[in-house]
Protein backbone atom coordinates (compact mmCIF):
# COMPACT_ATOMS: atom_id res chain seq x y z
CA UNK A 1 0.00 0.00 0.00
CA UNK A 2 1.33 3.55 -0.70
CA UNK A 3 2.25 5.48 2.25
CA UNK A 4 0.87 8.80 2.41
CA UNK A 5 4.04 11.79 2.10
CA UNK A 6 4.02 15.85 2.21
CA UNK A 7 4.21 15.68 -1.54
CA UNK A 8 3.00 13.88 -4.94
CA UNK A 9 4.71 10.48 -4.76
CA UNK A 10 3.12 7.78 -5.98
CA UNK A 11 3.37 4.01 -6.18
CA UNK A 12 1.57 2.65 -9.57
CA UNK A 13 1.22 4.46 -12.87
CA UNK A 14 -2.05 6.22 -12.10
CA UNK A 15 -1.37 10.20 -12.86
CA UNK A 16 -3.89 11.29 -11.05
CA UNK A 17 -4.50 13.58 -14.06
CA UNK A 18 -7.58 15.57 -12.38
CA UNK A 19 -5.70 16.57 -9.21
CA UNK A 20 -2.70 17.31 -11.36
CA UNK A 21 -4.74 19.86 -13.61
CA UNK A 22 -6.70 21.43 -10.77
CA UNK A 23 -3.23 22.07 -8.96
CA UNK A 24 -2.24 23.45 -11.66
CA UNK A 25 -4.99 26.19 -12.72
CA UNK A 26 -5.20 26.93 -8.82
CA UNK A 27 -1.61 27.99 -9.26
CA UNK A 28 -1.87 29.77 -12.20
CA UNK A 29 -4.32 32.09 -10.40
CA UNK A 30 -2.31 33.54 -8.42
CA UNK A 31 0.80 33.49 -10.54
CA UNK A 32 0.90 36.05 -13.05
CA UNK A 33 3.64 37.48 -15.21
CA UNK A 34 2.86 41.27 -15.04
CA UNK A 35 5.76 43.47 -16.01
CA UNK A 36 6.33 46.16 -12.84
CA UNK A 37 9.23 49.22 -12.67
CA UNK A 38 9.10 49.12 -9.46
CA UNK A 39 8.71 46.77 -6.27
CA UNK A 40 7.82 47.97 -2.63
CA UNK A 41 9.34 44.97 0.72
CA UNK A 42 5.35 45.15 0.83
CA UNK A 43 4.45 43.81 -2.22
CA UNK A 44 6.38 40.63 -1.47
CA UNK A 45 4.66 38.68 1.94
CA UNK A 46 7.58 36.60 2.32
CA UNK A 47 9.57 37.67 5.68
CA UNK A 48 13.53 37.61 3.86
CA UNK A 49 13.41 37.56 -0.30
CA UNK A 50 16.41 38.58 -2.65
CA UNK A 51 16.42 38.86 -6.55
CA UNK A 52 19.85 38.36 -7.87
CA UNK A 53 21.61 38.34 -11.37
CA UNK A 54 23.72 34.86 -10.76
CA UNK A 55 26.76 35.91 -13.53
CA UNK A 56 27.52 38.98 -11.25
CA UNK A 57 26.13 38.05 -8.19
CA UNK A 58 24.36 41.79 -8.21
CA UNK A 59 21.52 42.34 -6.11
CA UNK A 60 18.36 43.52 -7.88
CA UNK A 61 15.87 43.67 -4.95
CA UNK A 62 16.10 42.25 -1.73
CA UNK A 63 13.93 42.31 1.68
CA UNK A 64 15.97 41.29 4.88
CA UNK A 65 18.15 39.01 2.90
CA UNK A 66 20.28 38.79 5.93
CA UNK A 67 17.87 37.45 8.23
CA UNK A 68 18.74 34.32 9.15
CA UNK A 69 15.93 31.37 8.92
CA UNK A 70 15.63 27.77 8.04
CA UNK A 71 15.49 26.78 4.66
CA UNK A 72 13.53 23.40 4.92
CA UNK A 73 14.99 21.34 1.49
CA UNK A 74 16.27 24.20 -0.25
CA UNK A 75 18.87 22.56 1.55
CA UNK A 76 18.97 20.28 -1.11
CA UNK A 77 20.84 22.89 -3.36
CA UNK A 78 23.93 22.21 -1.48
CA UNK A 79 23.82 18.36 -1.54
CA UNK A 80 23.50 18.62 -5.21
CA UNK A 81 26.65 21.36 -5.83
CA UNK A 82 28.45 18.61 -3.59
CA UNK A 83 26.70 15.78 -5.75
CA UNK A 84 27.69 17.61 -9.24
CA UNK A 85 31.46 18.58 -8.20
CA UNK A 86 31.57 14.62 -7.07
CA UNK A 87 30.98 13.37 -10.52
CA UNK A 88 32.69 16.50 -12.69
CA UNK A 89 35.89 15.46 -10.04
CA UNK A 90 35.11 11.58 -11.56
CA UNK A 91 34.70 10.26 -7.90
CA UNK A 92 31.26 9.34 -9.18
CA UNK A 93 29.61 8.64 -12.08
CA UNK A 94 25.97 8.42 -12.73
CA UNK A 95 25.69 5.19 -13.35
CA UNK A 96 27.00 4.17 -10.40
CA UNK A 97 24.52 2.06 -7.85
CA UNK A 98 23.78 3.44 -4.60
CA UNK A 99 22.93 1.56 -1.66
CA UNK A 100 20.17 2.49 0.71
CA UNK A 101 21.31 2.25 4.34
CA UNK A 102 19.29 2.07 6.81
CA UNK A 103 19.89 5.56 7.91
CA UNK A 104 19.38 6.89 4.64
CA UNK A 105 15.72 4.79 4.61
CA UNK A 106 14.60 6.07 8.03
CA UNK A 107 14.16 9.80 7.01
CA UNK A 108 10.77 11.00 7.26
CA UNK A 109 8.70 13.73 5.36
CA UNK A 110 8.88 13.73 1.14
CA UNK A 111 10.59 10.62 0.42
CA UNK A 112 10.49 8.08 -2.26
CA UNK A 113 10.35 5.41 0.40
CA UNK A 114 13.81 3.58 -0.41
CA UNK A 115 14.19 0.15 1.71
CA UNK A 116 17.42 -0.52 3.45
CA UNK A 117 19.35 -2.26 1.14
CA UNK A 118 17.57 -0.88 -2.19
CA UNK A 119 19.32 0.39 -4.73
CA UNK A 120 19.35 2.88 -7.39
CA UNK A 121 21.47 4.59 -10.05
CA UNK A 122 23.29 8.07 -8.82
CA UNK A 123 21.37 9.77 -11.91
CA UNK A 124 17.73 7.87 -10.65
CA UNK A 125 19.14 9.46 -7.37
CA UNK A 126 19.87 12.82 -8.45
CA UNK A 127 16.18 12.91 -10.68
CA UNK A 128 14.47 11.68 -6.82
CA UNK A 129 16.04 14.75 -4.92
CA UNK A 130 15.48 17.23 -7.52
CA UNK A 131 12.35 16.54 -8.87
CA UNK A 132 10.36 15.14 -5.48
CA UNK A 133 12.62 16.24 -3.04
CA UNK A 134 12.61 13.07 -1.04
CA UNK A 135 14.87 13.38 1.99
CA UNK A 136 15.99 9.87 1.86
CA UNK A 137 17.32 9.98 -1.49
CA UNK A 138 19.71 13.00 -0.53
CA UNK A 139 20.56 11.04 2.43
CA UNK A 140 21.74 7.98 0.29
CA UNK A 141 23.71 10.21 -2.32
CA UNK A 142 25.72 11.96 1.08
CA UNK A 143 26.60 8.65 2.56
CA UNK A 144 27.50 7.06 -0.95
CA UNK A 145 30.13 9.83 -1.69
CA UNK A 146 31.44 10.96 2.26
CA UNK A 147 30.88 7.50 4.02
CA UNK A 148 28.55 9.26 6.43
CA UNK A 149 26.42 11.95 6.08
CA UNK A 150 27.67 13.39 9.17
CA UNK A 151 30.87 13.73 6.78
CA UNK A 152 29.18 14.68 4.07
CA UNK A 153 27.43 17.48 6.34
CA UNK A 154 30.82 19.04 7.50
CA UNK A 155 31.82 19.14 3.67
CA UNK A 156 28.39 21.25 2.96
CA UNK A 157 29.38 23.74 5.80
CA UNK A 158 32.84 24.17 4.32
CA UNK A 159 31.61 24.74 0.69
CA UNK A 160 29.37 26.79 2.25
CA UNK A 161 32.08 28.92 3.81
CA UNK A 162 34.02 28.76 0.36
CA UNK A 163 31.17 30.63 -1.01
CA UNK A 164 31.00 33.37 1.87
CA UNK A 165 27.96 32.07 2.90
CA UNK A 166 28.40 33.35 6.72
CA UNK A 167 25.06 33.28 7.78
CA UNK A 168 24.70 29.34 6.95
CA UNK A 169 25.00 26.24 9.52
CA UNK A 170 24.02 23.11 8.26
CA UNK A 171 22.99 20.20 10.15
CA UNK A 172 21.98 17.69 8.07
CA UNK A 173 21.61 17.50 4.00
CA UNK A 174 18.02 17.43 3.19
CA UNK A 175 16.61 20.52 5.27
CA UNK A 176 14.18 18.07 8.02
CA UNK A 177 13.84 20.32 10.98
CA UNK A 178 16.83 20.42 13.36
CA UNK A 179 17.99 23.04 15.89
CA UNK A 180 20.64 25.25 14.70
CA UNK A 181 19.85 24.28 11.23
CA UNK A 182 19.69 27.96 9.64
CA UNK A 183 20.56 30.27 6.37
CA UNK A 184 19.67 33.32 4.50
CA UNK A 185 17.88 34.36 1.63
CA UNK A 186 21.48 35.87 0.73
CA UNK A 187 22.84 32.57 1.44
CA UNK A 188 20.58 30.46 -0.45
CA UNK A 189 20.82 33.37 -3.68
CA UNK A 190 24.56 32.46 -3.34
CA UNK A 191 24.77 28.88 -3.39
CA UNK A 192 22.19 29.01 -6.16
CA UNK A 193 24.16 30.88 -8.29
CA UNK A 194 26.85 28.37 -7.86
CA UNK A 195 24.52 25.15 -8.63
CA UNK A 196 23.11 26.10 -11.69
CA UNK A 197 26.83 26.42 -12.90
CA UNK A 198 26.20 22.75 -13.76
CA UNK A 199 23.92 22.99 -16.60
CA UNK A 200 23.21 19.38 -15.83
CA UNK A 201 20.74 20.44 -13.38
CA UNK A 202 18.51 21.92 -15.76
CA UNK A 203 17.69 18.59 -17.10
CA UNK A 204 16.25 17.61 -13.93
CA UNK A 205 14.89 20.75 -12.61
CA UNK A 206 12.73 20.98 -15.70
CA UNK A 207 11.18 17.51 -15.15
CA UNK A 208 7.46 18.26 -14.53
CA UNK A 209 6.32 13.92 -14.06
CA UNK A 210 8.42 11.14 -14.10
CA UNK A 211 9.19 7.34 -13.02
CA UNK A 212 11.31 5.58 -10.70
CA UNK A 213 11.97 1.90 -10.22
CA UNK A 214 10.64 0.97 -13.64
CA UNK A 215 8.06 2.67 -13.69
CA UNK A 216 6.45 1.62 -10.40
CA UNK A 217 6.73 5.14 -8.62
CA UNK A 218 5.43 8.48 -9.87
CA UNK A 219 7.14 11.36 -9.16
CA UNK A 220 5.45 15.04 -9.56
CA UNK A 221 7.98 17.82 -9.52
CA UNK A 222 7.12 19.72 -6.13
CA UNK A 223 7.76 23.56 -8.30
CA UNK A 224 4.44 24.37 -9.72
CA UNK A 225 5.90 27.42 -11.65
CA UNK A 226 6.78 25.04 -14.37
CA UNK A 227 3.57 25.14 -15.61
CA UNK A 228 2.72 28.74 -14.88
CA UNK A 229 5.67 30.71 -15.77
CA UNK A 230 7.35 31.40 -18.76
CA UNK A 231 11.13 31.19 -18.85
CA UNK A 232 11.01 29.16 -15.40
CA UNK A 233 14.45 26.59 -15.43
CA UNK A 234 13.91 25.65 -11.97
CA UNK A 235 14.93 25.13 -8.66
CA UNK A 236 14.21 23.66 -5.64
CA UNK A 237 11.14 24.20 -2.62
CA UNK A 238 11.05 23.37 0.33
CA UNK A 239 8.30 23.57 3.17
CA UNK A 240 8.56 22.38 6.99
CA UNK A 241 6.89 23.82 10.09
CA UNK A 242 9.62 25.37 11.14
CA UNK A 243 10.67 27.18 7.85
CA UNK A 244 7.31 27.52 6.32
CA UNK A 245 6.88 27.60 2.31
CA UNK A 246 10.45 28.69 0.44
CA UNK A 247 11.48 28.40 -2.71
CA UNK A 248 14.91 28.93 -4.74
CA UNK A 249 13.35 29.99 -8.32
CA UNK A 250 15.54 30.52 -11.48
CA UNK A 251 14.47 31.39 -15.02
CA UNK A 252 15.88 32.62 -17.98
CA UNK A 253 14.14 35.12 -20.86
CA UNK A 254 16.74 37.10 -23.61
CA UNK A 255 19.83 35.95 -22.16
CA UNK A 256 18.97 37.40 -18.90
CA UNK A 257 19.22 34.93 -15.82
CA UNK A 258 17.62 35.49 -12.22
CA UNK A 259 17.74 33.60 -9.13
CA UNK A 260 14.85 34.66 -6.44
CA UNK A 261 14.58 33.48 -3.10
CA UNK A 262 11.71 33.61 -0.86
CA UNK A 263 11.68 32.39 2.87
CA UNK A 264 9.22 31.81 5.20
CA UNK A 265 6.47 32.04 3.38
CA UNK A 266 2.70 31.45 5.30
CA UNK A 267 1.51 29.19 1.67
CA UNK A 268 2.58 27.61 -0.93
CA UNK A 269 0.50 29.49 -3.25
CA UNK A 270 1.88 32.58 -2.02
CA UNK A 271 5.03 31.00 -1.88
CA UNK A 272 5.09 30.99 -6.02
CA UNK A 273 3.25 34.28 -6.22
CA UNK A 274 6.63 36.21 -4.47
CA UNK A 275 8.89 34.11 -6.79
CA UNK A 276 6.74 35.50 -9.84
CA UNK A 277 6.98 39.03 -9.17
CA UNK A 278 10.21 39.05 -8.15
CA UNK A 279 11.13 37.12 -11.40
CA UNK A 280 8.63 39.95 -13.14
CA UNK A 281 10.29 42.59 -12.05
CA UNK A 282 13.74 41.75 -12.77
CA UNK A 283 13.16 40.87 -16.55
CA UNK A 284 10.67 44.37 -16.76
CA UNK A 285 13.87 45.95 -15.72
CA UNK A 286 16.95 44.93 -16.79
CA UNK A 287 19.24 43.24 -19.54
CA UNK A 288 22.14 42.02 -20.44
CA UNK A 289 24.66 43.20 -23.27
CA UNK A 290 27.45 41.09 -24.56
CA UNK A 291 31.06 42.86 -23.83
CA UNK A 292 33.35 42.80 -26.67
CA UNK A 293 37.24 43.68 -26.57
CA UNK A 294 38.06 46.82 -28.36
CA UNK A 295 40.40 46.65 -31.72
CA UNK A 296 44.03 46.62 -31.21
CA UNK A 297 43.46 46.46 -27.23
CA UNK A 298 45.66 42.88 -27.24
CA UNK A 299 48.45 44.29 -29.83
CA UNK A 300 51.96 43.11 -28.55
CA UNK A 301 54.02 45.70 -26.50
CA UNK A 302 57.52 46.60 -27.59
CA UNK A 303 60.14 45.28 -24.85
CA UNK A 304 63.25 47.24 -24.49
CA UNK A 305 66.62 45.27 -23.94
CA UNK A 306 65.00 42.24 -23.77
CA UNK A 307 65.99 38.76 -25.21
CA UNK A 308 62.55 39.14 -26.97
CA UNK A 309 61.29 42.34 -28.56
CA UNK A 310 58.17 42.02 -27.81
CA UNK A 311 55.80 40.53 -25.10
CA UNK A 312 51.88 39.17 -25.84
CA UNK A 313 49.24 40.42 -23.38
CA UNK A 314 45.93 39.16 -22.61
CA UNK A 315 42.30 40.91 -21.09
CA UNK A 316 39.76 38.66 -19.71
CA UNK A 317 36.63 40.64 -19.63
CA UNK A 318 32.98 39.51 -17.99
CA UNK A 319 31.22 37.76 -21.15
CA UNK A 320 27.76 40.06 -20.02
CA UNK A 321 26.91 42.94 -18.42
CA UNK A 322 23.65 43.60 -16.73
CA UNK A 323 22.12 47.07 -17.62
CA UNK A 324 19.15 48.80 -16.50
CA UNK A 325 16.35 48.10 -18.95
CA UNK A 326 14.84 51.91 -19.22
CA UNK A 327 17.47 53.14 -21.67
CA UNK A 328 19.01 52.04 -25.15
CA UNK A 329 22.08 52.97 -24.19
CA UNK A 330 24.85 51.02 -25.25
CA UNK A 331 28.48 50.14 -23.46
CA UNK A 332 31.31 51.85 -24.40
CA UNK A 333 35.04 50.59 -23.78
CA UNK A 334 38.31 52.80 -23.72
CA UNK A 335 41.50 51.19 -22.80
CA UNK A 336 45.14 52.45 -21.59
CA UNK A 337 48.31 50.41 -22.53
CA UNK A 338 51.93 51.04 -21.75
CA UNK A 339 53.64 51.90 -25.04
CA UNK A 340 56.98 50.56 -24.33
CA UNK A 341 58.28 48.06 -21.70
CA UNK A 342 62.03 47.62 -19.84
CA UNK A 343 63.23 43.83 -19.72
CA UNK A 344 62.64 41.75 -17.84
CA UNK A 345 59.19 41.03 -18.25
CA UNK A 346 56.74 38.58 -16.19
CA UNK A 347 53.78 36.68 -17.06
CA UNK A 348 51.22 38.22 -15.92
CA UNK A 349 52.61 41.51 -14.87
CA UNK A 350 49.64 44.49 -15.29
CA UNK A 351 50.74 46.55 -18.05
CA UNK A 352 47.21 48.14 -18.68
CA UNK A 353 43.51 48.94 -17.81
CA UNK A 354 40.17 48.22 -20.27
CA UNK A 355 37.24 50.08 -18.65
CA UNK A 356 33.42 49.87 -19.74
CA UNK A 357 31.46 52.83 -19.04
CA UNK A 358 27.37 52.92 -19.40
CA UNK A 359 25.64 56.69 -19.51
CA UNK A 360 29.25 58.05 -18.60
CA UNK A 361 29.68 56.24 -15.64
CA UNK A 362 31.95 53.34 -15.05
CA UNK A 363 30.43 49.71 -15.02
CA UNK A 364 33.57 47.89 -14.84
CA UNK A 365 37.41 47.74 -15.09
CA UNK A 366 39.22 44.74 -15.87
CA UNK A 367 43.40 44.18 -15.65
CA UNK A 368 45.39 43.66 -19.37
CA UNK A 369 48.14 41.59 -18.35
CA UNK A 370 51.39 40.29 -20.42
CA UNK A 371 50.86 36.58 -21.22
CA UNK A 372 54.52 36.01 -22.34
CA UNK A 373 57.31 37.35 -20.76
CA UNK A 374 60.54 38.58 -21.94
CA UNK A 375 64.05 37.98 -20.13
CA UNK A 376 66.56 40.30 -20.14
CA UNK A 377 69.20 40.80 -22.28
CA UNK A 378 72.72 39.25 -20.92
CA UNK A 379 76.19 38.16 -22.29
CA UNK A 380 75.07 35.45 -21.20
CA UNK A 381 72.01 34.66 -22.29
CA UNK A 382 73.10 36.24 -25.73
CA UNK A 383 75.99 33.55 -25.77
CA UNK A 384 73.24 30.64 -24.96
CA UNK A 385 71.10 31.58 -27.81
CA UNK A 386 74.06 31.84 -30.22
CA UNK A 387 74.90 28.42 -29.70
CA UNK A 388 71.24 27.55 -29.89
CA UNK A 389 70.99 28.72 -33.16
CA UNK A 390 74.57 27.30 -34.52
CA UNK A 391 73.32 23.95 -33.26
CA UNK A 392 70.26 24.41 -34.98
CA UNK A 393 71.99 24.64 -38.46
Amino acid sequence: MCKKRMYPCLRGKSLLSLLLTFSVLFSALFVSAVPVSALSAEEITAPSAILIEPTTKKILFEKNSHEVRPCASITKVMTLILVFEAIEEGKIDYDDVVTASAHAASMGGSDIWLEEGETMTVHEMIKAVVVASANDAAVALAEFICGTEDEFVSRMNERASELGMNETVFKNCNGLDEEGHVTSSYDVAMMSAELIKHEKIFEYSSIWIDYLRGGETQIVNTNKLLKTYSGITGLKTGTTGQAGSCMSATAEREGLSLVAVVLGCDTGTSRFSDAATLLDYGFANYRVEKLTLPQDCLKPIPVKGGMQSEVSVACTPSENILLPKVTSSSVESEFTVTEELTAPVEVGEVVGKLTYTFDGATVDEFPIVTSTASEAMSFGSVYALLWKKLFSL
